[in-house]
This record gives C-alpha cells, sequence and structure tokens, in this order.
C-alpha cells in the first residue's frame, strides 16, 4: 500500500486502511467513432489510473474523500441517491445506487481517492473511479457480482445517475484491461479477443492537447445521424443491422447508394476504421510495430479528412509526430475535438520528443501540452 495514501487516509479518518484498490484509465488503441455502428474497437488500460483506500465504520456513514478535489461528502445509508449536483463523487455514488437496486448490503465506509489520470483528457478518469468503487464495493460487501456485471452496472451509472450518453468501452478496458495486451471489443455483442500488446522498444506518448474536451453534443449527435442516413441508404439493397456490417470491398460497390457526399465520407470512415482495427490486431500479434504505426497515422487521416473530429492541436501534435524519425505512428484517441493523442515513440528517445513537442506546439497553439509517458498496465485490481 502506497505509505503516502496510508499516512493520508490515517489523518483523514483516525483509522488505517483495511483495503487498497487501482483501476486504470484507458486508451483506445485504433478504432474511432465505430463503437455506435456495431464495430470493433481495440482499447487498453494504461499505467495511469486511481487508488481507492478504504475502512469500515461503525456510524454506518459513506465518507467520500479526494486527494485530487476539494469536494467531499458524507451520507447516510439510505433507500435511494440522487445525483449532488457535478462534483466528482456521484460517480462512486451512483454506484452505491445500483448496489442497493439490486438489493446487495452495505455498511458505513470510509473512503479515500486518489487519481493521477487528467481529467477531461478523454482517458476515462470517470470509468476509472466507476470501476474501482463497483470492484472495491463487491469485495467488501462480498456481492457476488462477475466482473461483467460490475461493468454493466458502471455504464448504467454513466447513463442512468451522471446521464452521460456513453459507450461501455471505458468501463470494459478499464476492468478487463491487461498489462502488454489489447482487447479486441465488439461494441454490440460484448465478445473480445485478448491481442498481444508488446511495445518492446517503444512507449506510449500521451498528450494532452490541455483544450478543454467539451464533446460538442450536436457535433457527435449530427455524426450519430449521419450514420444512420448512410446505413438507410445502403439497405435499398442491403439487409445491414450496423454500418460495420460490411467491409470496404464490399462499400466500394455499394457506396453509389449514397447521395449525400458528407454522409458518404463519414460511411467511409466507419468501414475502413473497422478493417483498420482488424488490420491493427494482426500485425500487433506479430510484432510489426512499424506497420501499426502506419495504421495510427492512416486511421487519424481518415478522422480528420472524413470525419473531421480532430481539429487544430490534435492535427499539430500529429503533424510533428511525422517529422520525428523515432516515433513510428500517432493519431488522435477518443472522441476528439479536443483531449489527447497517442503516440508510439522509441523508448530512448522519448524525453527529447517531449522536450520537442511542448515548444513547437505551443507556438502554434498559444499554450503547452501535457505529455506522458505510459505503459500498457493491468484492469482493475486489489493491491
Amino acid at each position: 500500500m502506497k505509505p503516502d495514501l496510508q499516512q493520508k487516509f490515517n489523518e483523514l479518518f483516525n483509522q488505517p486502511a483495511t483495503a487498497h484498490f487501482f483501476a486504470p484509465g484507458r486508451i483506445n488503441l485504433i478504432g474511432e467513432h465505430i463503437d455506435y455502428n456495431g464495430g470493433l474497437v481495440l482499447p487498453a488500460s494504461i499505467t495511469f489510473g486511481t487508488d481507492l483506500l478504504i475502512a469500515e465504520n461503525k456510524e454506518g456513514i459513506f465518507r467520500f474523500r479526494s486527494l485530487d478535489f476539494e469536494d467531499q461528502l458524507d451520507i447516510p445509508l439510505q433507500e435511494k441517491y440522487e445525483k449532488q449536483g457535478k462534483e466528482w463523487f456521484n460517480y462512486p455514488l451512483g454506484v452505491m445506487q445500483q448496489f442497493l437496486l439490486h438489493q446487495k448490503p452495505m455498511k458505513g465506509l470510509d473512503m479515500l481517492f486518489s487519481g493521477d489520470v487528467p481529467v477531461g483528457s478523454g482517458l476515462s478518469s470517470s470509468a476509472s473511479i466507476e470501476i474501482v468503487a463497483a470492484f472495491a464495493f463487491n469485495e467488501t460487501f462480498k456481492s457476488d457480482f462477475t466482473k461483467l456485471e460490475l461493468v454493466q452496472i458502471s455504464k448504467k451509472v454513466e447513463n442512468d445517475f451522471i446521464g452521460v450518453n456513453s459507450g461501455i468501452m471505458d468501463q470494459f478496458a478499464v476492468a478487463f484491461g491487461e498489462k502488454e495486451k489489447a482487447l479486441k471489443l465488439n461494441c454490440d455483442t460484448l465478445e473480445y479477443e485478448i491481442v498481444d500488446c508488446r511495445l518492446n522498444e517503444y512507449v506510449l506518448a500521451i498528450i494532452n492537447t490541455n483544450k478543454p474536451r467539451k464533446l460538442s453534443e450536436s457535433k457527435y449527435n449530427e455524426r450519430v445521424e449521419q450514420c444512420q442516413a448512410a446505413l438507410k441508404d445502403l439497405n435499398k439493397e442491403l439487409h445491414l443491422p450496423y454500418l460495420c456490417g460490411i467491409n470496404t470491398a464490399i462499400f466500394n460497390k455499394y457506396e453509389h447508394l449514397i447521395s449525400d457526399e458528407v454522409v458518404k465520407k463519414r460511411a467511409r470512415h466507419v468501414i475502413e476504421e473497422n478493417d483498420r482495427v482488424k488490420e491493427a490486431s494482426i500485425v500487433l500479434e506479430s510484432g510489426d510495430l512499424k506497420k501499426f504505426g502506419e495504421l495510427l497515422y492512416a486511421s487519424h487521416a481518415s478522422l480528420k479528412d472524413l470525419y473531421e473530429v480532430t481539429g487544430k492541436e490534435l492535427d499539430t501534435i500529429v503533424d510533428f509526430c511525422k517529422t520525428q524519425p523515432t516515433v513510428a505512428g500517432g493519431r488522435m484517441t477518443g472522441a476528439g475535438f479536443g483531449g489527447c493523442a497517442i503516440a508510439l515513440v522509441e523508448a530512448k528517445s522519448f524525453d527529447d520528443f517531449s522536450k520537442k513537442l511542448i515548444p513547437y506546439y505551443t507556438e502554434k497553439i498559444g499554450y503547452a501540452p501535457a505529455v506522458y509517458n505510459s505503459q500498457i498496465g493491468d484492469g482493475v485490481k486489489k493491491m
């Protein structure tokens, strides 16, 4: 157990923590904006995440504290909880609500959360908090939920309690991630395969644009509607439940059915990106990181030119990556409109990469990015 966290826990609650849990953040290596089109994604858990220390108390009070936020909450056990403003503790509070809806017995807990996933970066700090809370409650109260059920509970928290209409990829990757592995996940069926993802002489540079990732609800919904329009046009002759029901070769034969050129571009991105996920899984298994890097660049180009969700900040990072011989590839990751990019950088050159990128980006954008060195780590676990 981290001694600084244990010491802080003692100071806050006048008792030692009895258990320590950890859940990571996540990145999506490739496969963007296809989760709502019945396609495949390739997420992985990272070595940044959320620690949670807990101990039962005798007062029947749930005490939420964080080293990252000033807001705190003390609340007794009750039959139902409501969302309270926009504070961070709504995520574990929502998990408690789900446990109560499933009639799981609970007792008062002292809880200390501490995370190093940048909030608003698109690396799933919220899913990390949800999953670590759900896993800790499940272990502490012997609730007998499976890991998949904890993922589904956490998604319901995000959708129903918090009010964010997100998919299941984030919680799934946070829960099921493995060191040096990626997950090829079908977001529709939740079937998945473990993909070897040994980075060898490379590391993952995670570059936060520091542009607040305020995912434009109107732009997001517009993309969803355009994909639905493309599917409707294609189904004049085909019978597809989702756009990703066909590959690029078949799309090329039937794209004439789509009259709107913008809608056609959106559909092309989705279908080609789904094919890239399949190819990326194969090249990662074979250890061909150079080819994987090329697929990262191709994914970003598609998101920029066909799906139009990148923006100046993300494009500036990827343009810089292309000038560096020590970088195999890079792309935006997440929904876009800000947030983060990833780059596959030679480990020995990471510091040099970071030192060069920061002034390059700052000159063009007007403020500095944050650059992190990450590996692919384990999913949720008890420490």
